[in-house]
């Protein structure tokens, strides 16, 4: 898309946020406001005729909300690329992981603060690095949910999620009723004698989907703790927690503070919060630490914040993905699980969404393999079961 603006069409059913959106996207460079529409059947009869390359889209419209227009989008107009607005309660945060599901590019939450102007500039603050990324790697609604422009389907998202390869033993396939979850109770974290003991996992634009397409490989039997930050605000990670746990045989759960980690459990950070490892009253276990600490790398929770604390308790015994993402939010901490003899895995390129979070580590020689989305389990499951912390 260099070279020429990014048209954007803004859908919302209020007139100040329409307004507020619109004027923020047109202070941005290169950005074009090509048109307004109060609900989803103008936005559809309007892209018939601006053409934009993308949306923003509210959620909650009267006639047809967001998730309509989404749905007819596919067939209509797959080459378009849509960032969801989305107030932020447990029903937006529901409505929301179903709109990245169906192919949005990524999410903001509509500001309540005391002025238009400060909204104006807190829209602008949110929207700048999401079209910037968008226009650096554009993802139609058609490439997120399976088909392309051209009518093809893309081989990356459209296939099954093992890839046709057998699952591992105990593992539900995506979206399946009958998902047997390991106990809670009686399952030691010293279990394993070889690898990894824990694993430690930070994504963000991108995410959702490709947690969804990677936890589900997983198997029950696992062993370890898994514990994952992505990039969300409140109320959002429990919803995404939520979504994935009805996908997985391993149980997924938005984090606790106070709570000790268990092998089986996948931990995601509270959105708005940090979150670490800290020492059990015992000396023996982990448990979840939940914090209001700044935020790091503009970040809330803070993946290099996470990283950091799982080298203090697990030298040689962890094993760190980083996925699809905006920044370089995961590199400092990813240099010091390094240091400590973590195993690293990176996403490639092609697989991301956003190359950003894994590519200085790509780049600097910090990952130890570098595979797309669809192998990133199978690394995980090996390292937790193959000791990989001996000489090169």
């Amino acid at each position: 898309m260099s070279g020429k603006k990014l048209r954007v069409l803004v859908v919302d059913d209020t007139i100040v946020y329409r307004k507020a959106v619109s004027d923020a996207l047109a202070a941005l460079p290169g950005v074009e406001v090509v048109g307004v529409a109060h609900d989803g059947k103008i936005a559809l009869s309007k892209i018939k005729t601006l053409r934009p390359d993308l949306l923003t889209l509210d959620i909650e419209m009267p006639r047809m909300n967001g998730i309509e227009v989404l749905e007819n989008l596919a067939s209509i107009a797959p080459g378009i690329g849509v960032i969801m607005v989305s107030t932020l309660t447990m029903e937006g945060g529901e409505m929301t992981m179903r709109a990245l599901e169906l192919g949005a590019f990524d999410f903001i939450t509509k500001p309540q603060l005391r002025s238009i102007t400060e909204n104006k500039r807190h829209l602008k603050g949110l929207l700048a690095p999401l079209v910037q990324a968008y226009r650096r790697t554009p993802v139609p609604v058609g490439d997120r949910i399976g088909t392309r422009k051209n009518g093809t389907r893309n081989p990356l998202l459209s296939r099954s999620p093992l890839t046709g390869r057998r699952r591992d033993r105990g593992t539900a396939p995506q979206g399946s009723a009958a998902v047997t979850k390991p106990a809670l109770s009686g399952m030691s974290l010293s279990r394993r004698t070889n690898g990894s003991q824990i694993v430690t996992i930070g994504v963000s634009t991108g995410g959702p989907n490709a947690l969804a397409m990677m936890l589900p490989q997983l198997p029950p039997d696992l062993g370890v703790p898994v514990l994952i930050v992505q990039h969300m605000p409140p109320v959002f990670t429990r919803s995404l927690a939520a979504n994935l746990n009805a996908k997985c045989a391993l149980t997924v759960k938005e984090a606790e503070n106070g709570e000790d980690i268990r092998a089986g459990v996948v931990y995601i950070a509270p959105g708005g919060k940090q979150m670490k490892l800290a020492a059990s009253a015992d000396g023996r276990n982990r448990k979840i630490k939940i914090t209001d600490d700044p935020p790091e790398n503009s970040c809330k929770p803070a993946v290099d914040y996470l990283f950091r604390s799982v080298g203090d308790y697990y030298v040689g015994r962890t094993t760190a993905v980083i996925m699809t993402g905006m920044g370089k939010d995961g590199t400092k901490g990813l240099e010091l699980l390094k240091r400590k003899g973590a195993y690293i895995i990176a996403q490639d390129k092609k697989s991301c969404v956003v190359y950003g979070m894994p590519k200085e580590p790509v780049e600097r020689k910090i990952a130890d393999i570098v595979v797309p989305l669809d192998r990133i389990a199978g690394e995980i499951i090996r390292s937790v079961s193959t000791n990989h912390h001996g000489p090169k």
